[in-house]
């Protein structure tokens, strides 16, 4: 399994949404995220050399997408074609293994995580 890290301009991400509904695909997350680049975006300050100096961060969508390898390159290349605006600098995507996954299941996930064993209920501690 692999996780798709994609950053999306904001007019492509209604579609790239669609794409993975309609392609079964229910295993990701969208954030608005603010990136930074040339283009235009939204204000932002930044203090360099003792000057402030003001900078445009455009606002972005990211989506963490959880995909079976055998499926990879077809979604790749999906969100490639829908990502496409013909600028420079609208889009990245990253590709990372998934090397473990934990079901959430109320608070035994931290306990998962941490490698901690769940306390005993009281009906265990009883006995």
């Amino acid at each position: 399994m692999r996780e798709i890290i994609a950053i999306i301009h904001p007019d492509q991400a209604a579609a790239a949404q669609r794409f993975l509904q309609e392609s079964g695909i229910h295993t990701y997350a969208m954030l608005r995220v603010l990136w930074q680049s040339e283009e235009d975006g939204l204000p932002f300050q930044q203090c360099r050399l003792g000057k402030p100096e003001d900078i445009r961060l455009p606002s972005e969508r990211m989506f963490w997408i959880a995909v079976e390898d055998d499926r990879l390159s077809f979604v790749v290349n999906e969100l490639v074609k829908i990502n496409r605006t013909g600028r420079i600098g609208h889009g990245k995507l990253v590709v990372v293994p998934i090397e473990k996954a934990a079901p959430v299941q109320g608070d035994r996930m931290g306990k998962l995580l941490s490698g901690r064993r769940s306390s005993p209920g009281r009906s265990e501690a009883r006995r």
